[in-house]
Parts: C-alpha cells; sequence; structure tokens
C-alpha cells in the first residue's frame, strides 16, 4: 500500500470511528457525558472536545504547508485552541456537528495530499510556544495515532457508561482478498 493510500485509509478509519463513538455518546444523557470519570481529559465530553482541539490544532499547524491544500482554507482562520482541555462544545449535538466538519476536511485534505507534499519539513511550535521542525509525513501517522489513542479512551469510558460502539479495529475496513 502506497503512502498516500494509508493516509487515505487512517481518513476513512476516523470518520468511520467518530461516527460510532457519536452514536454511542448520543445514548447517554449529558449528566452521563459530563460525569468526571478520573480519565486524562475527565470526562466523555472532555475526551471528545480534545479530539478537536488536538485535531483543530494540528490541521491549523498543516494548514501552513506550502502546497496550501485547498481542503485546509476554512481552519485557516479558525480560532487556535487555547488549551488541551478545553471544552469548545458542552452540549454533544453540538460538538459532534462541529467533529463532522473536521471530518469532512479531514477526508478532502487527504485526497489532496501528494507524495512531494509528505517530504516537506512543518516549521511550527507547540502549545507551549517550543519550536519544531518534523516531516510532515511522519506528523501525518501522529495525528492520526493521536486520534486513535484517545478515541480508544472514550469507547472505553463509554462502555463503563454502558454503551458500547461496537467493532473498532482498522481492519473491518480492510478489504479482504480471500479468494481475489
Amino acid at each position: 500500500m502506497s503512502a498516500l493510500a494509508h493516509i487515505g485509509l487512517l481518513a476513512s478509519y476516523n470518520r468511520w470511528m467518530n461516527a460510532k463513538v457519536y452514536d454511542a455518546a448520543a445514548k447517554l444523557p449529558a449528566q452521563e457525558l459530563a460525569a468526571d470519570r478520573k480519565a486524562f481529559f475527565g470526562s466523555i465530553i472532555g475526551t471528545l472536545n480534545h479530539l478537536v482541539v488536538a485535531d483543530t490544532i494540528w490541521l491549523k499547524r498543516f494548514a501552513t504547508h506550502p502546497a496550501r491544500h485547498p481542503a485546509l482554507e476554512p481552519l485557516r482562520n479558525a480560532a487556535m485552541p487555547v488549551s488541551l482541555d478545553q471544552i469548545l462544545f458542552a452540549d454533544l449535538a453540538a460538538l459532534r456537528a462541529h467533529r463532522d466538519r473536521l471530518d469532512s476536511a479531514i477526508d478532502s485534505w487527504a485526497a489532496e495530499i501528494t507524495e512531494t507534499d509528505l517530504q516537506h519539513v512543518l516549521h511550527y511550535a507547540n502549545m507551549k510556544g517550543v519550536p519544531a521542525q518534523r516531516r510532515f509525513g511522519t506528523l501525518l501517522i501522529h495525528f492520526f495515532n493521536h486520534q486513535t489513542h484517545h478515541r480508544g479512551q472514550a469507547s472505553t469510558l463509554l462502555l463503563q457508561a454502558g454503551q458500547d460502539v461496537g467493532v473498532t479495529d482498522l481492519l473491518a475496513l480492510i478489504p479482504d482478498k480471500t479468494g481475489a
């Protein structure tokens, strides 16, 4: 599988899993979503907000790539989150609508990336202002891995609250080539 096909698969997995997580979360009352479950970002809604915050931060960084990927245009002028635990939306429906917009942008953006883009060294600063320079292609792997990490936390919190998100394995999206 080429690097670009891998990125496309990860973008599809991101959207698929987010839909499953939000479907499960929608079955819980607001007080269950906001309950402090002693997780890294406290609650289910806190964890889901962290994913949106982190994705926004990274997408804004990725929007500075010299390729100026059109799918990231809406992120260029979006407000930069102020902290990794910022609650952008306390309401699940509003958070999901925003998540859906991000996922649409991620899908479109993944289709715009070229092999040449992957080699670019991206210059950015972390949330504390510490400068960094890393290869764009490797940062993409971090971006998608970070999503998977925290969605795993969210799915555990949801299961503890009585909602099973079902199958979470990337394998479910990889075509079976038996008999092909």
